[in-house]
This record gives C-alpha cells, structure tokens and sequence, in this order.
C-alpha cells in the first residue's frame, strides 16, 4: 500500500513515511495510491472484537507494519482506558442508533484516533531509523488538542506542541488542556480563532527555512491533526464495526444500506465514512452536520466553498471551524484524483477564500446532504431527545440530531441511520444546563458536572474527575505571528 499527495508534486511514499511525515512535500494530503476492499463478510466482522477488526481494517492500509507491531500498537491504544469494554458502543435512542465515540480518557471521539497515533509513529519512526526528537504540532478546535497531549505525553522521543484559540472552548476543555502532565507536553492558547491557529500550524509545517532550522538542531515536525493519515485510517474502524453489529443485532438486513450522520466541522470524521463506503461498507448518504459556522452546509448546497464569512462562537465549538482541511481529500476523491485540478481550488481558497467545483464535481456531491443547526435548534434537540428517550447527549451531537430531523422531514428517507456522538455531555455541562435545567446558572462548570450526574444518575467519565483540583502547568498565551518564537523558546533553540 503507498500514498501519493493529492497536490501531485511530492514523491509516492510507504504508510509509515506517510505517517511521520503527516502532510505531502507539496503541502498536500497522503491518500492511497488504491483503496482497499473489505473481504470478509459482515457477518465474520461482526464476530469480532474492536481490536480484532481495528486489526483487520488497519493492516490494508498499514501493510508495511508487521502483524506483531500493528498488534501491539492497537492493543496499547484500546485498552482500559477506554470505559466501556466495546470501546464504542451503539444505543438505540429517539429514533436512531447513537454510534457512543466518547468512551476513552478525553471524553471525545478524538481518542478513537489519537489513542493509536503515538504507537503507529513511534514504530513507524523506528523502522525508518529516524533518530531526530519527532515534534508533534497540532491546532485544536477542543478536543483534538486534549486527546493528543493525553496519547503522546512521556512518549520518548517525542514532543508535543498544541495551539487552541483562547477564547473558544469550554471551560472544561481548556482546563483538560492547561493541567496535562508530562515534561514533553506544551499547550499555547492562541489570541484568535481556530483558524488562525491552523493556518498558522500549516504555515510552519510548509516553511522550509524554519524547518531546516530545527532539523539541524536534531527534531522534526508531524502531525496529530486528521491530515495525518495516521489518524484517518483509525476512524474508519468505527464505521465498519458500526455495519458489522447492526446487521449481528438484525437492525440491518445483510447489504441493506445504513445512513451515516457527522457532526463535523474539519470534515475528517465524515471522510472516514465515505472511505469505509469505498471499502465495501452498504452506506446510502452521509449527512453533514454543522452548526452556525456552516462553510460546509453552503458547499454541500452550491458547490461553492467560501470562507469569507462572520466566524461564530457557539454552544459546539469544537466546530467552530471555516477551514476544513479534510475536504481536500475527499474533492480530490470526487474530481477522478486530479492532482492539478486540486492543486489550483487550494491555491484559489488560499489567495482569494473561496473556490467553485466542476460541475461534474457537484454532480459527485450529492452523495452528502448538507444542513446546520442554530444554537436554539441545537438546545431543543438536546431536549427533544432526553424528553423522548431520557439519554443526554452533547451539543455536537445534538447538532447531528438536529440535522438529521430536517433531513427526515426533508427527504422522507426512513433508513436506519448511525448518528456519530462525538462528545460526552460532561464536556459540556453548562450549555446542556441552559436546557436541561439540573444546576444553578452561576455554578462553575465543575459543580455543574456534579449536579449533572446526581440528576440524570451518570457515573462521572474517570477523564475528569477531579479535574478543577490539578494544578495548571500551561499558561502561554501568543500572537498568530508569534507561534515559531514560542516554539523555539520550547524547545531551547
């Protein structure tokens, strides 16, 4: 299996160069040379534990890994640590099948990924002989950052660096960020929005004098954001484990399709799914969910994509996002893999915020259904579902919920559906609280975790608790323009 970058320039490359290298010699993303098919039936699948079929799945793409490595870096990654033994359960709520992400140590679905990501470059770095202190750079919007320093702290041989737009996460995700543990750890808050601190992640990943810079002073730079390929690959699993069990609980019928909903804003997790559907997995339509900052609803409905637009902070802001970095792989997919054609939209988005698909282009397009929820839609789904099924979900996924309501009534399409729930309700304990209504409005949101789980009779996530008593090691605030001098002073250059 090799990756090519979807710009065309750079060189064609083995998974676990694609690994460590995180993103193409021409600022492109590695996708494979050629998709690989799911042989085995869904019935065999559905007989399978999650490591096992992680195992299965990952090895098609991964296949310069031996069994041995790819074992034990799947079995380190979905271990305990994960509460809930199936590591991502399904539950049958309010009309649609819950796919639960938010069972491992950051109360996200970043962990599914970023749990595996630190073994799969720590061997893929030894079987390349690289003897340089791998930095891992990396922009969040909430919860990859979190999930990243959790997966590489203490790792040796690594550093990680994690920018996060100051004011635009919870209290509790900033305060997951800011006490991590870990002298190889380092969390800055950005002053600006998520985009600032992605684009400017990218800027550092594509400056070669920099780069040359800390490579003669003995590191280089990855990446544990979903342009990593490395992080990609792990999110299919779930989809295909996802298939695998509804058909074994006889909620499918063998090659019946499911839908697939996504709250998404990076477009990564709903990437996963298109490329599980690739790989043979019966899925109809993929709904992409958004929220205020609906850069990706717009496109989905015009074919247009323009980030030239009022960014919002909002009750989901770990989609507060205008710049999805994993479209580029799926536009690359649905132009016949036209590295040129790529090359110019990218370029376009770049000089002038915004680009236009062929018409053949938005043709292919219609595989996704486009639609938004505001931030009162997104609370009354909240509602809608704990007063239908008494199960709380998170804002992200009541986004999801949202969506897939006005598709229901939109379409009349009735298919059993996966809605991903991207984030534990404890995550987000005050805007659940603006609706549900289980604490007084000026508790902190550490109290409100409390009276959250008292009320609705949920056991505190292990990921959190305690967490207002740690200490707070990460105080570093910077400019867009000061990221590389904060970097350096990090790394004592």
């Amino acid at each position: 299996m090799l990756y090519k970058s979807t710009r065309g320039k750079g060189k064609v490359v083995k998974a676990s160069e694609a690994i460590i290298r995180g993103i193409g010699e021409d600022g492109g993303l590695y996708v494979p040379q050629e998709f690989p098919k799911i042989t085995k039936s869904f019935d065999e699948l559905g007989k399978m534990s999650y490591q096992e079929l992680a195992f299965y799945i990952m090895k098609k793409f991964f296949n310069d890994f031996s069994d041995d490595e790819l074992k034990e870096c799947i079995h380190k990654a979905y271990d305990e640590k994960f509460e809930d033994p199936s590591i991502a359960p399904l539950a049958y709520k309010a009309g649609a099948h819950f796919l639960e992400l938010y069972h491992g140590r950051t109360l996200a679905f970043k962990d599914m990924a970023l749990s595996i990501l630190p073994h799969l470059l720590k061997t893929a770095a030894n079987k390349l002989g690289i003897t340089k202190e791998i930095v891992i750079l990396t922009a969040t919007s909430g919860d990859t950052g979190k999930a990243a320093l959790e997966g590489f702290a203490n790792v040796d041989g690594t550093k990680i660096v994690v920018f996060y737009p100051k004011d635009g996460v919870s209290e509790i995700q900033r305060r997951q960020m800011t006490t991590q543990e870990g002298d190889n750890t380092f969390v800055v808050g950005i002053e600006g929005n998520f985009d600032d601190a992605q684009s400017g992640v990218k800027e550092i990943f594509g400056d070669a004098e920099f780069n040359e810079f800390l490579n003669e002073k003995g590191f280089m730079f990855s990446s544990a954001n979903s342009i990593n390929i490395g992080r990609l690959v792990p999110q299919i699993v779930y989809y295909v484990y996802s298939y695998a069990n509804l058909l074994k609980e006889k909620q499918v019928k063998d090659g019946e399709s499911m839908n697939v909903v996504v709250p998404t804003g990076n477009f990564g997790n709903i990437l996963a799914a298109y490329y599980a559907k690739i790989m043979g997995v019966p899925i109809g339509k993929f709904i992409c969910a958004s929220n205020e900052n609906k850069v990706l609803t717009d496109f989905i409905n015009t074919g247009v994509y323009d980030r030239k637009r009022e960014f919002f902070v909002t009750n989901s802001p770990s989609m507060d996002i205008l710049i999805s970095s994993n479209l580029e792989r799926f536009l690359y997919e649905i132009s016949g893999g036209n590295a040129e054609l790529i090359n110019a939209l990218m370029e376009q988005l770049k000089t002038e915020g915004k680009y236009e698909i062929t018409e053949d282009m938005k043709e292919k397009l219609k595989v996704l259904y486009g639609g938004f929820a505001t931030e009162d839609e997104t609370l009354a789904a909240v509602k809608k579902v704990y007063d239908t099924a008494s199960y709380v979900i998170d804002t992200h996924t009541a986004v999801a919920y949202d969506v897939y309501e006005q598709y229901k009534k939109n379409t009349g399409d009735e298919s059993v559906t996966v809605i991903a729930s991207t984030a534990s309700p404890f995550k987000f304990p005050r805007s659940i609280n603006d609706v549900l209504n289980f604490a007084d409005s000026t508790a902190s949101d550490f109290e409100m975790v409390e009276e959250l789980s008292k009320k609705f009779d949920i056991k505190i996530p292990k990921g959190i608790q305690g967490l207002d008593k740690k200490e707070i090691r990460h105080e570093a605030t910077c400019k867009k323009d000061e990221m590389r001098e904060i970097i350096k002073k990090f790394l004592k250059v």
